[in-house]
């Protein structure tokens, strides 16, 4: 007669279902943490840009009259062009360090903005970049700029 198993000799599977769902959730919550902290980074990030153009906006307005009145010249005043940009940059509620300088001859206003993102997750503050430039455009025909 051949040799026959039976069914109480097999080892067991109990449990061995158990042990994957848990891995599986385990993984579908890590990327769940990656995905709303990826897109809450990119949110932030965003945001940073479109203060910083708003900035950069609300000071490249601040032109300089002595020039700009008699035909000399285009051109940003420097201080109440960043007092503009700060100024903004507080009713914004923007909280971080900014970098506020012109360029260009005074022709061109440029904003940098550095802040953080608070992670949901635990992953820990990641730093979110703004940067923006506002140029003097000019002209009566045509639009004239640096």
């Amino acid at each position: 007669m051949s040799q026959m198993t039976r069914l109480s000799d097999r080892p067991r599977e109990e449990g061995g279902l158990s042990i994957f769902v848990a891995i599986c959730v385990m993984a579908l919550i890590a990327l769940l943490g990656l995905v709303v902290d990826g897109g809450g980074k990119l949110k932030a990030s965003e945001r940073a840009d479109a203060v910083a153009q708003e900035a950069a906006r609300a000071g490249g307005q601040q032109l300089n009259a002595g020039k700009a009145i008699p035909g000399d010249g285009i051109e940003v005043d420097p201080a109440a062009a960043r007092s503009a940009a700060v100024r903004y940059l507080e009713q914004a509620g923007f909280h971080g360090s900014y970098n506020i300088y012109p360029d260009q001859g005074n022709r061109v206003l440029v904003v940098d903005l550095t802040s953080t993102y608070k992670s949901v997750w635990g992953l820990g503050d990641m730093p979110v970049h703004g940067h923006a430039t506002a140029a003097l455009i000019y002209g009566v025909t045509a639009p004239k700029g640096p």
